[in-house]
């Protein structure tokens, strides 16, 4: 017996909804695409990198938005680097800003998670909640308080801000680890780390893990995602060298005070009661993560 159009149309199978993750090269991105079949089943995940298009190229991007029709976009690509960023404030405006803005115009009717950070604050007293005044020190801080005013423009939209992010990236050198393994290496025989700057270390992973709970569940506005510990860097290497037996350089106390650049954010540890009580997993202070996590390359 022929079926009626109306119940074959019925029969067929529609696409999973297509969530695009920006930056899927970088550590968090990667971490977002390989962690979604556990932790956002039911989507289809395209990771996008500058060998798909450049971001910068807005007409392409347009383009291959209204080609595929993405339901999610998870907006990790940046210039993130603080030194880069201030040596090239034209280029940080362009790549954290305008390509957000961009996205999130793109977006206006879908949920779009921007990537954010702690040094979005002035650091002078730490423990900061998601309504504490902004007041960055450096040219990618203001970046970023200008790209979350664009995404936060529309209620749908979500601001993950985060800190130092611990994994393995293809480069080797993506990672806060990376960079700290990497510089403890050519150091010779001592290198001094300050023991008064104070961030809130996590691992990838467990950004990933929140931030596709987050988007999951329609999560929207601001949320702090970040290690449930403030570590000083020199506590951090402490903790890290152990994992390190080919590193001979000898760490010592110094003081961010006495750093000749420009001014430093002594403490943008973040406080992140809201992100705990949505999550099913609470998130772990980096030493206990480590202690967890023995085998994990880091």
């Amino acid at each position: 017996m022929i079926q009626p159009i109306q119940h074959l149309a019925s029969n067929i199978q529609q696409p999973a909804p297509l969530a695009w993750v920006t930056g899927a090269g970088g550590l968090i991105g990667g971490c977002l695409v390989r962690l979604a079949p556990e932790f956002a089943p039911g989507r289809r995940v395209r990771g996008i990198t500058r060998a798909d298009f450049d971001l910068l190229d807005f007409a392409a991007m347009e383009r291959e938005f209204l080609r595929e029709r993405p339901q999610l976009i998870l907006h990790c690509a940046a210039t993130t680097v603080v030194s880069e960023a201030q040596k090239n404030p034209g280029l940080a405006r362009r790549v954290n800003v305008e390509v957000t803005e961009r996205l999130a115009a793109l977006a206006a009717e879908i949920p779009l998670v921007l990537f954010s950070t702690d040094l979005v604050f002035d650091g002078r007293k730490g423990d900061y909640t998601e309504t504490d005044a902004l007041n960055p020190l450096t040219v990618y801080g203001e970046t970023k308080v200008a790209a979350e005013a664009a995404v936060l423009r529309n209620p749908r939209h979500l601001v993950v801000r985060t800190s130092i992010n611990a994994g393995v990236t293809p480069q080797g050198n993506r990672a806060f680890n990376e960079q700290l393994r990497r510089s403890l290496l050519t150091a010779g025989p001592g290198m001094k780390l300050f023991t008064d700057e104070f961030r809130c270390p996590i691992a990838a992973v467990e950004t990933a893990r929140a931030v596709w709970e987050l988007a999951q569940a329609g999560c929207a506005g601001i949320y702090h995602v970040a290690g449930a510990k403030k570590l000083s860097r020199w506590e951090i290497a402490r903790l890290l060298l152990p994992r390190w037996p080919e590193v001979r350089t000898q760490i010592e106390a110094g003081s961010a005070r006495e750093f000749a650049g420009p001014p430093r954010a002594l403490d943008t540890s973040m406080n992140i009661a809201k992100v705990q009580a949505v999550l099913a997993r609470p998130l772990a202070g980096f030493d206990e993560w480590l202690k967890a996590n023995p085998g994990e390359g880091v």
